[in-house]
């Protein structure tokens, strides 16, 4: 059974107040000590990109799901640029651009990267229990 946590917009300016909200549902889900952290920092970078790159606003959703706490960051930028491929490999030499989406690759489980002309959505899991999950995350769309 899926469970809406939080949906909710953010803008710039509001990054620090959007972290402490979802930190406080993260943990009333379940997800405690470094696996929190890790989710929260995640989430941050996402965050981030969108407000930098994705326009200066976007919208975060916040469910669980088969013992996952999921999180979906959708913006209406244009896109990820021509080429963009994520490899699993960390960004280059001492720009740090680039770096929040394969930190959120490292950080989290089940990355999944939508991104066009309208905008990019980014969606990622922690997991709430040392259970795995039955269901498939295509049930999740």
């Amino acid at each position: 059974m899926c469970r809406q946590v939080l949906c909710t917009a953010f803008a710039r300016g509001r990054i620090t107040l959007l972290r402490r909200t979802v930190t406080e549902h993260a943990r009333a889900e379940g997800l405690t000590g470094r696996g929190l952290e890790d989710f929260v920092l995640a989430v941050n970078e996402i965050v981030t990109n969108a407000v930098l790159h994705g326009g200066g606003h976007g919208r975060l959703r916040l469910w669980s799901h088969a013992g996952r706490l999921w999180c979906e960051v959708s913006d209406e930028g244009p896109g990820l640029p021509a080429g963009w491929m994520g490899d699993g490999r960390p960004p280059e030499g001492l720009d740090f651009r680039g770096r929040g989406l394969w930190l959120t690759g490292m950080l989290c489980d089940q990355v999944m990267i939508v991104s066009g002309p309208a905008g990019t959505t980014v969606m990622f899991s922690a997991l709430l229990s040392d259970a795995p999950s039955r269901e498939p995350a295509a049930a999740l769309l």
